[in-house]
């Protein structure tokens, strides 16, 4: 059994062994309600799930969550669902569960480390004992896969690459660091910088988007845009694959789907921060599962991180 818990909606499905979904259901991420409110359609997905006849033979939970997730405790405060504040959320998924009679062990991950568990099984890092997953979106995540193995860490966030600082004097992140991949790389500063450096959208479109649409369109401050985003992306890669020795590195998210745009100004700067001989062959390939790698994420880190 996944459950995806996303700022805009809740997920959930059956998966089988060979990663075949079933059942799969959602409902939209419930604004100007509580947090019990917001559960709620947690355990309407839940229900909906009980009353498939493959219910009986599921045998274990997981569960992806925006983050900041903390997997010691079971709990998360996504950025992006105010009204999550430490929120027991996996107990309450288990006594959902329970209610339902088949208590499961459940685990959960932050959603870029189940990106990354997805793309492993199925998906573009296929094949790799060692690999960097990463979500370019509003914000920048990830996750690892060392050894063939998902690598959460304690508290579910190792490969968390969008708070690797790569200027030193650059802007203040939102997460209170300095200079964070993701304060130069996500869609929301793409899209800031441009207008900064008097960039105005032809259509109206002022987001990520449009400024990839006007770089592909030849436009020069939207190709500095992007060029800034793959050098800070570049320089965080090569510096994850130097610390770990991964082989590839994975891109999914909104951002990544600009394609050659974001991808040509990566692998360009990649030369000049993966130097040494163990990292000099790593490869940067966009991610392939899409909106499924949520759910198909969850399912995997249970298989690979519970019993069955």
């Amino acid at each position: 059994m996944a459950i995806d818990i996303g700022g805009t909606k809740i997920a959930g499905a059956l998966v089988l062994p060979d990663g075949t979904m079933t059942a799969t259901t959602r409902r939209p991420t419930p604004r100007g309600t509580d947090a019990d409110g917001v559960f709620a359609a947690v355990a309407e997905v839940v229900a909906e799930l009980a009353r498939s006849p493959l219910w009986p033979a599921a045998v274990r939970c997981g569960i992806g969550s925006a983050g900041p997730v903390d997997a010691t405790r079971g709990t998360v405060s996504p950025v992006n669902i105010g009204a999550w504040r430490d929120f027991p959320v996996e107990a309450r998924v288990a006594a959902e569960l329970a209610r339902h009679g088949t208590p499961l062990p459940t685990v959960l991950v932050g959603d870029g480390v189940a990106m990354a568990a997805a793309e492993h099984w199925l998906g573009a890092a296929r094949g790799h004992a060692d690999a960097l997953c990463m979500v370019v979106s509003t914000g920048v995540g990830g996750g690892l896969i060392l050894n063939n193995r998902l690598h959460p860490g304690p508290t579910g966030n190792a490969g968390h690459i969008g708070h690797i600082s790569v200027a030193l004097d650059g802007p203040r992140c939102v997460c209170g660091g300095r200079g964070c991949v993701e304060s130069v790389a996500s869609g929301t500063a793409i899209a800031r910088w441009a207008a900064e450096q008097g960039w105005t959208p032809a259509g109206g479109d002022a987001s990520a988007a449009g400024v990839a649409a006007a770089a592909a369109a030849g436009d020069p401050v939207a190709l500095a845009a992007f060029d800034r985003a793959g050098r800070a992306l570049a320089a965080a890669i090569a510096a994850s694959a130097t610390l770990v020795e991964t082989g590839i590195a994975v891109i999914g998210g909104g951002v990544a789907a600009s394609g050659d745009t974001l991808f040509e100004p990566i692998r360009t700067h990649l030369a000049d921060y993966a130097t040494l001989s163990y990292v000099a062959g790593l490869e940067v390939v966009p991610a392939v599962l899409g909106t499924h790698a949520g759910l198909i994420g969850a399912a995997a880190a249970a298989t690979m991180l519970l019993s069955p």
